[in-house]
């Protein structure tokens, strides 16, 4: 079944089993401990990226878990908020690769989502203080939904999968209009080894999205 946006998508996925048990959690968790991002943002990543519109697509794991920083896009944090070290590294690959700047006292890349790029994360919660605290509650059901609704779109998508964790869902990409990118993971435990700087994933991005009869993305957040 094929969907005409996210929330026809989104409202049709709740009324599975899974996606109930779902809910009831979220429901009990947000009542009482402090779960990240705002439950009003649970689904940003949808909201500011419409189907129709997804040219990239860039798969995080689980939100930031620290106070003020998730905001319901991958790798993304709210203005003002200090960025966390996988940001820091992908805005360094950002400019090196481009050749350009990148305003590092933002890291809020809400301006990319509304490009086409669905910044999406694996998890769409987080308890405080603790990653990988929603890993078991449904969601990785929910994310094989979503990228097999994604797979059956005919129009040419950039896949960028940066680490095993997002890697390993390579095999619901198999659309031949789509391509798939892969690198290590930004993190600096990973990038410092090797994997990540040099990718050069921004600019083969617009080579390929231009190839393709699409308009590149702006990467750089220094208008």
């Amino acid at each position: 079944m094929s969907y005409p946006n996210w929330q026809t998508f989104l409202t049709s996925e709740s009324q599975r089993p899974y996606a109930k048990t779902l809910a009831q959690f979220l429901d009990q968790a947000y009542a009482e401990k402090i779960i990240y991002p705002p439950r009003q943002h649970m689904y940003a990543a949808f909201e500011l990226c419409p189907l129709n519109q997804v040219k990239v697509v860039i798969i995080g794991q689980d939100p930031y878990h620290q106070p003020g920083q998730a905001n319901g896009l991958a790798f993304s944090v709210n203005p003002g908020v200090a960025l966390p070290p996988s940001l820091k590294n992908i805005y360094k690959e950002i400019a090196a690769d481009l050749n350009t700047t990148m305003d590092v006292s933002n890291g809020d890349l809400s301006y990319l989502a509304k490009q086409g790029v669905l910044l999406l994360n694996s998890m769409l919660t987080v308890e405080a203080h603790r990653p990988l605290s929603h890993q078991a509650i449904g969601y990785d059901q929910f994310f094989q939904h979503v990228l097999t609704l994604l797979n059956t779109i005919d129009s040419p998508m950039m896949f960028l999968l940066w680490g095993q964790a997002a890697q390993r869902y390579q095999p619901f990409i198999n659309h031949p209009a789509h391509a798939v990118l892969k690198a290590h993971h930004p993190s600096p435990l990973s990038a410092n080894r090797g994997g990540w700087f040099g990718t050069k994933h921004f600019s083969q991005t617009n080579h390929w999205l231009i190839s393709q009869g699409q308009t590149p993305i702006h990467w750089s957040n220094n208008l």
